[in-house]
């Protein structure tokens, strides 16, 4: 029973990574600037469940306290965001 709780509280994570695996296939193989964008949008997801769901319900995007981890992956997110957008090809 600990066990199936403990796997239906990682769907945050779970829903990011695939996210993020998406963009990583658009990058390698169809456009690079949209891969990196989406990429960059599965951090930013991963920031907002972050600040959205509790620690329990979170799993392993619990890393630091709430604000932390939120700030954190947003930062990130926006960062990649915006040296997607100003490299250019």
């Amino acid at each position: 029973m600990a066990g199936e709780a403990q796997r239906s509280s990682e769907w945050p994570l779970v829903l990011s990574l695939l996210v993020a695996l998406t963009g990583l296939v658009v990058l390698t193989f169809y456009d690079w600037r949209n891969g990196v964008l989406i990429f960059a949008g599965a951090v930013i997801l991963a920031g907002l469940l972050r600040a959205t769901l509790s620690d329990t319900a979170a799993g392993l995007l619990h890393v630091r306290g709430r604000m932390f981890d939120t700030t954190f992956l947003i930062a990130v997110g926006a960062a990649i965001t915006a040296l997607g957008l100003i490299v250019p090809n």
